[in-house]
């Protein structure tokens, strides 16, 4: 799409070194293939011990044999962008289209106010004009402490704005800022002092409010938006509140220097319980049309209220793409990598973020939708489809509709309101084809598939500096949770009119396709595992041999598969610039993910098929106990509250432990060590190191963070009790 040519504001390469690796991924596909063959040319005959475990086995290597050419859809012809911002500015100088960003909170409980005025502070403070900035808060939730927060941010972001392009600090959210380790510049020392105490000092008296579940006295006369709070307001059946809090067309807003303000909005829609809300997809498209009437900019920027800015320049790189003259006005969407700043140095978790950042996402060049850290052209996301006579976007920004002075804020907020009332979408393609869809846990992923059938293209820009930090999962509970529900609305999806090999057939690329279908399989991935996870060691336990024997000439085939694919993997963690203990947490979560998260989605959206149950949208949790914290910093894993699958995790766990004790003392004992039980050994052996954690979680830990007594007990008893029926 993009090069190097004479005013190109991006270019588009494709990574060297890449014949090294596809010799590499010809040699382990045709090992895979091998061990089909082996498979298929070795069944046991019938009445013999072990043919059914297998058949398992070969459906099981089946399945993932399948899966990982699905993954190299990412990894076969890797591309990457660049941007040239220092074109953009030689160009176009000020003379930038307007951005409306989108800041979206729920619950101020699991979402507290503090984080969200830190968001809304960061995305105030970019490198842009700021005139040409509106940003909007939507507030699901209906929570006066979150209007109050961002009402005591109207007068300190005269100050923080000022302070940040004075002397050009990174990042320009404030509680991140003051909390860097880096050592500040002392030649604004003073200046430094002074907004540190001014910062903290509201943020006291906003913690203070949360704390005790409401405004202080006297803080609800000094803004009329205050009147729309009273007792019978709830958070699922409320008025739509509307409140421009900082008008950019007034020229008293102004920083300290004198220069504009962006445009600050609050917007919480109309909820009531007998119409629909359809989620943050519903607070989105809201917003959409709010945002419509008040500035109607050509770009959004959405971003979750917990992904703060982490780079001044982040418009600006979307810009170059949008404002190229040769493929600009084909993008309907830039999306920037999710990133966390509270991972524990050795990723206790095992989030592999920086895999799919730089390797997965950034091979593809083009990039799903993921809901967060968003450039979206307002055309593209409204519906419209892309033809060669789409006007660049230079020119969509002038036939903009401009507010009239003459409109007074009580009147746009009248009109404004209209727009977000619970019975607005009736009748309408809200939805379905205008704005974020509706009617499925990953509402994102399914409106950016949409976009690109339109005819859009996708840009996946992963910067040197990090544009957006958020909060990752604090607790393993808490991650499963979240991987379950991403897992059952992927699956979902692919289950859907909207698979990407139906819906996509012809219209966008078999890869892109592909890469689609990676990630959407993750629930019904979770059978070959959890099969792969049990059988063989329970086998091992009874002397059924299910690979070739150390002599056989299938073993190296075998070994070759196994080493070459985790040897490989290890050496993508540590390109991504992780460590060893890293690339082991994230085999670790791999494994739990898909034998608790996956499998549950698996579970619930079979349910759901046949009219048992419904779809969930749970939040995240944003805040974690002092305690909970520490035992992060040092590694520890947080099982946190009790849950189903960590009845799972225990079993499977236990099970593994015990199937490796007992073959080890009856080979030490009774038989002697059997060659082609070996690689059953290791495999079982690994699985016990991997669940490390799980055994001391039961029977090592005292502290709260630990797994309940009853669940060792409960796993203990499955585990033997699958061990004894095994022997007979």
């Amino acid at each position: 799409m993009g090069g190097e040519g004479e005013g190109r504001l991006f270019e588009t390469r494709v990574r060297s070194g890449r014949t090294w690796y596809k010799l590499y991924a010809a040699s382990v596909c045709g090992g895979v293939c091998l061990t089909w063959v082996y498979r298929a040319t070795n069944i046991p005959e019938i009445g013999e011990n072990g043919r059914w475990a297998w058949m398992g086995m070969l459906v099981a290597e089946l399945c993932f044999g399948f899966y990982w050419v699905l993954t190299q859809s990412f990894r076969w012809c890797p591309i990457y962008h660049r941007t040239f911002k220092e074109r953009l500015s030689q160009k176009y100088g000020n003379e930038l289209p307007p951005v409306d960003i989108f800041v979206c909170t729920a619950d101020p409980t699991i979402e507290p106010p503090v984080l969200v005025m830190n968001t809304v502070l960061s995305v105030m403070a970019y490198d842009y004009p700021p005139e040409k900035l509106s940003i909007y808060v939507s507030d699901d939730g209906a929570s006066e402490l979150t209007f109050c927060a961002l009402l005591e941010a109207t007068d300190f972001v005269r100050h923080w704005i000022s302070f940040c392009k004075r002397f050009n600090v990174e990042p320009r959210s404030p509680s991140a800022y003051f909390s860097s380790p880096e050592l500040h510049d002392l030649r604004y020392a003073s200046e430094l002092d002074r907004i540190k105490e001014m910062y903290y000092a509201m943020e006291d008296r906003i913690k203070v409010a949360t704390n005790f579940d409401r405004v202080a006295s006297g803080v609800n006369n000094q803004h009329k938006g205050f009147s729309e709070w009273n007792s019978q307001i709830t958070p699922g059946n409320h008025q739509a509140i509307v409140q421009i809090l900082i008008d950019g067309r007034d020229q008293n807003a102004t920083d300290m220097e004198g220069n504009t303000l962006p445009t600050l909005v609050y917007l919480s829609r109309e909820k009531r319980p007998q119409y629909p809300h359809n989620f943050k997809a519903g607070a989105l498209n809201a917003l959409i049309r709010v945002s419509s009437e008040i500035s109607n900019s050509p770009v959004i920027l959405n971003v979750d209220c917990d992904m703060y800015s982490n780079s001044s320049e982040s418009v600006k790189n979307a810009m170059c793409f949008f404002l190229d003259e040769q493929s600009g006005q084909q993008i309907g969407y830039v999306q920037f990598p999710q990133n966390f700043n509270n991972l524990d140095k050795n990723n206790i978790y095992g989030d592999y973020i920086s895999i799919i950042n730089e390797v997965e996402m950034a091979g593809l060049g083009d990039s799903m939708y993921l809901g967060t850290g968003c450039f979206h052209r307002r055309e593209s996301l409204c519906g419209h489809k892309y033809s060669e006579h789409c006007r660049m976007l230079r020119d969509t920004w002038n036939q903009v509709k401009m507010r009239k002075p003459e409109e007074s804020t009580s009147f746009l907020e009248e009109r404004a309101r209209d727009l977000a009332s619970c019975t607005y979408e009736q009748n309408t393609n809200w939805g379905k084809d205008i704005g974020i869809k509706y009617g499925c846990l990953v509402e994102d992923v399914v409106t950016g598939l949409s976009i690109q059938m339109n005819g859009w293209r996708s840009i996946y820009y992963n910067p040197s500096r990090k544009g957006f930090l958020g909060i990752s999962p604090t607790t393993l509970s808490q991650l499963l949770v979240q991987h379950k529900r991403w897992s059952e609305g992927l699956f979902q999806t692919f289950l859907s009119k909207y698979c990407p090999f139906l819906y996509g057939y012809g219209k966008i690329e078999l890869r892109l396709q592909m890469s689609y279908a990676t990630y959407m399989l993750w629930a019904p991935m979770s059978l070959p595992t959890l099969y792969y996870v049990t059988i063989p060691s329970l086998c091992l336990l009874k002397g059924i041999p299910l690979y070739p024997r150390i002599s056989s000439s299938w073993f190296p085939v075998f070994v070759y598969v196994i080493i070459g694919t985790q040897a490989y993997s290890l050496g993508e963690a540590l390109w991504c610039q992780q460590s060893f203990r890293s690339w082991w947490n994230m085999q670790r979560m791999r494994l739990m993910r898909r034998t608790c998260s996956y499998f549950f989605s698996l579970l619930d959206t079979t349910m759901q098929s046949l009219g048992l149950g419904k779809s969930s949208f749970d939040i995240t949790a944003k805040i974690a106990d002092h305690e909970a914290l520490e035992r992060l910093k040092k590694g520890v894993m947080e099982f946190g509250s009790s849950s189903p699958m960590f009845s799972v995790l225990a079993a499977i766990a236990m099970l593994n432990l015990l199937c490796l004790v007992a073959s080890v003392i009856m080979a030490v004992v009774r038989e002697g060590f059997k060659d082609q039980l070996a690689l059953q050994f290791l495999l079982c052996g690994m699985l016990v190191m991997l669940n490390l954690p799980i055994y001391h979680g039961m029977f090592l830990r005292k502290d709260r963070g630990r797994l309940p007594t009853f669940l060792a007990l409960e796993s203990c008893l499955i585990a033997a009790l699958a061990c004894l029926l095994s022997l007979y």
